[in-house]
């Protein structure tokens, strides 16, 4: 490894060390969680996410796709759960190394939730659900991601609305915040967060085609 990618990776693990002592009484994940949900943070992805990585609190991380050695960092740093939605076919042909086994020989919680809005892989109440639980049997941090944080905004999301009583126009704005992009994407005539709580949002933006 280089000088220059040593006081890089050194930086991200300063960085990430910081954010654990942000609202250290603050607990997302977990059978408990405390306290209002913060807003994201936005964080650097010094290379090691694809496009975007935030913060939520001390103990909720999401991005675009992670590299392994992402991954390696973020276990160093307390995640215990990594939460997948993208495809087989996105992880197979774009993916250099074998995500779930990775996580796995770190010891880390997998949790596949495969979601494009398709027949085969739709965005549903049962994706957020699921998340709900890997949430709730978190035993540390979690990693919620998908490929450049699109997906992953929208289910944070409905997860805030359905299970954490925040209301909708608060999700969406912090969800915004990641990479929501309600005001430039669409999925026919309903955006995802709308089909994970199976429901129309007159707050979500709807751009016409």
């Amino acid at each position: 490894m280089t000088g220059v990618n040593i006081m890089r990776f050194a930086t991200f693990t300063t960085m990430l060390a910081v954010m654990s002592g942000v609202c250290g009484a603050q607990g997302l994940t977990g059978p408990h969680p405390t306290g209002n949900v913060p807003a994201p943070v936005a964080l650097d992805t010094r290379g090691l996410f694809q496009d975007k990585f935030a913060s939520v609190g001390s103990d909720v991380f999401i991005s675009g796709q992670p590299t392994e050695r992402a991954l390696r960092d973020l276990h160093a740093q307390g995640v215990t759960t990594v939460v997948n939605l993208r495809t087989p076919e996105e992880m197979s042909k774009r993916v250099p190394f074998d995500e779930a086994a990775l996580v796995k020989e770190l010891g880390m919680e997998y949790v596949y939730l495969p979601v494009r809005g398709n027949a085969e892989f739709p965005y549903s109440p049962a994706t957020v659900k699921s998340f709900a639980a890997a949430m709730t049997g978190a035993k540390g941090k979690v990693l919620l991601h998908c490929t450049i944080a699109w997906r992953a905004s929208h289910l944070w999301a409905a997860y805030l609305i359905q299970y954490r009583d925040v209301p909708v126009a608060t999700a969406l704005q912090q969800a915004r915040m990641i990479n929501l992009m309600d005001d430039m994407r669409m999925d026919e005539n309903q955006q995802p967060v709308e089909a994970f709580l199976g429901r129309t949002l007159p707050e979500i933006g709807h751009p016409k085609q």
